[in-house]
């Protein structure tokens, strides 16, 4: 068993509620709503489960003036030309820039984002934002071969038209970036949904587009709960629906959506391939680091470490003194390694989680237990021994919990890996430039990193299996939210 985690202490006298919010908890077209039909939404800041504000959630009759407002808005977006829609895009990531303090402290402020992690998503949202500004003026289309008569027949891609754009809780203004960006600059228009748990960065931001000059509707903020949300995925009025969150929602979302299409990007339980060629120091930082953080509250992060034999026992220690350094404390202070998760109930279920893990074998080597502190702090657990076909190794846990699993060699490792419902991540660790090639092939995930980790807007990311489909980020981002039209001409 570990030792107790570092906790820092809240800042003398702060709470979130002093944060400047944006004003409204809704904007529709330019008409910013402080009550709606869906009901006031109590918001709680992870760090102290206290109250920062009330605020409205949309119901069905928002959703439809929502859609309307993005529905008028759409023709003269599509029409716009696009070195102006560019221009706007390009615009809104400066302003982002300008309010980096205001946006990055309501990141922590809507889900006890660690602070040093806001200013990254921060800047990967503008980063994005500016990327997909550059594609805005580069939609093109194709010439088609013909036969067996003359013909001259092209192909033209075009913005679906209005799209509900679902966030997840626990990254908004990374996922705003990624997302959204991709989908303005195709030449749609949008209905963003942000969850109740961490509405304020994307009401920010889309406060920040109208100030840069985006036509009202263009980009609409709607938070709200499960009926609202139900709402938005039922009306006819939207063209493409696009979720980031958990496989159970995503489930009712497609049997909503009708014939309608639909993105998804789901949940992970990423491998961790650790071979013995590789530098064992640096994978097990990285390994600790990716378990932990955001306090384990993310769909990509590589949450089970395969170990090859040799290494097994050496990498055990290493982790067991990486994980007892980590700080758990106050989001705010950039000292904090991790913060609290994002309610009681999640807290309650990790450690559930944590306790059937023990129960069935796995070997608990440090931490995995609550802190006693306003707020939902917990010490990051980490498992040794954990067999690949226990439920700590099978279901995604979404706290900062990891395991660590031996295997003999490159083929048991793909085999473990492999063994999973999930197919969104997975991450290398090997000096030998050949296996990594090998091994990287035969993995059935999306996205792969080999000896680090890095996620550029030009990168497509997305998932295998069940967590997901489509694309987002890069040119495969940009055309998730374009359909073909194709045009054939008789030459004859």
């Amino acid at each position: 068993m570990s030792k107790s985690h570092a906790a820092q202490p809240q800042e003398a006298g702060y709470h979130p509620a002093d944060e400047a919010y944006p004003d409204t908890g809704l904007l529709i077209g330019d008409t910013r709503l402080a009550t709606a039909s869906g009901g006031m939404h109590r918001h709680l800041y992870p760090g102290t489960g206290l109250e920062t504000r009330a605020l409205p959630m949309a119901g069905a009759a928002e959703m439809d003036l929502a859609v309307t407002a993005a529905r008028k808005a759409l023709p003269g977006w599509k029409a716009m030309p696009v070195n102006q829609r560019r221009g706007l895009m390009l615009r809104l990531a400066d302003l982002m820039d300008a309010n980096a303090a205001q946006l990055e402290r309501l990141a922590v402020a809507e889900n006890a984002t660690m602070l040093g992690k806001a200013m990254l998503f921060r800047m990967g949202a503008t980063d994005s934002l500016r990327y997909y500004a550059g594609w805005a003026d580069k939609i093109g289309g194709d010439v088609v071969p013909t036969w067996p008569v003359p013909a001259f027949d092209y192909a033209q891609y075009e913005p679906y038209g209005v799209l509900a754009i679902i966030l997840p809780w626990n990254v908004p203004m990374g996922s705003f970036g990624q997302i959204v960006a991709g989908a303005l600059a195709a030449g749609n228009t949008v209905i963003v949904k942000p969850s109740e748990l961490a509405p304020f960065t994307s009401l920010r931001i889309g406060e920040l587009a109208l100030e840069a000059g985006f036509p009202a509707g263009v980009v609409n903020i709607v938070p709200a709960g499960p009926d609202g949300s139900e709402a938005l995925v039922r009306h006819p009025g939207i063209d493409k629906i696009h979720f980031t969150g958990s496989g159970a929602t995503a489930r009712r979302i497609v049997a909503s959506a009708g014939l309608r299409p639909v993105g998804l990007e789901l949940g992970g339980k990423s491998a961790r391939i650790l071979f013995g060629d590789a530098d064992p120091e640096k994978a097990v930082a990285l390994a600790v680091a990716s378990a932990t953080s955001h306090a384990g509250q993310g769909c990509l992060l590589g949450t089970r470490l395969l170990v090859e034999a040799n290494l097994y026992d050496e990498v055990v220690e290493r982790a067991r003194a990486e994980m007892d350094s980590r700080v758990v404390g106050d989001p705010y202070a950039l000292e904090s390694h991790v913060g609290p998760v994002i309610s009681e109930g999640s807290r309650e279920r990790i450690l559930a989680a944590v306790a059937r893990a023990e129960q069935s074998g796995s070997k608990l080597v440090s931490g995995g237990r609550a802190i006693d502190r306003p707020g939902y702090y917990l010490q990051p657990a980490l498992f040794a021994d954990v067999d690949n076909a226990s439920g700590l190794a099978q279901e995604e846990i979404f706290g900062p919990v990891l395991g660590i699993t031996r295997f003999v060699d490159e083929a048991d490792a793909i085999r473990i890996a492999n063994d999973s419902a999930f197919g969104l991540g997975a991450y290398l660790h090997t000096d030998d430039l050949r296996r990594a090639h090998r091994v990287a092939s035969a993995l059935e995930v999306g996205n792969i990193w080999v000896n680090g980790f890095h996620a550029p807007a030009s990168m497509p990311f997305g998932g295998a299996k069940e967590s997901g489909f489509g694309r987002v980020g890069g040119q495969a981002g940009l055309h998730e939210f374009l359909r073909v039209k194709n045009v054939w001409m008789s030459m004859v």
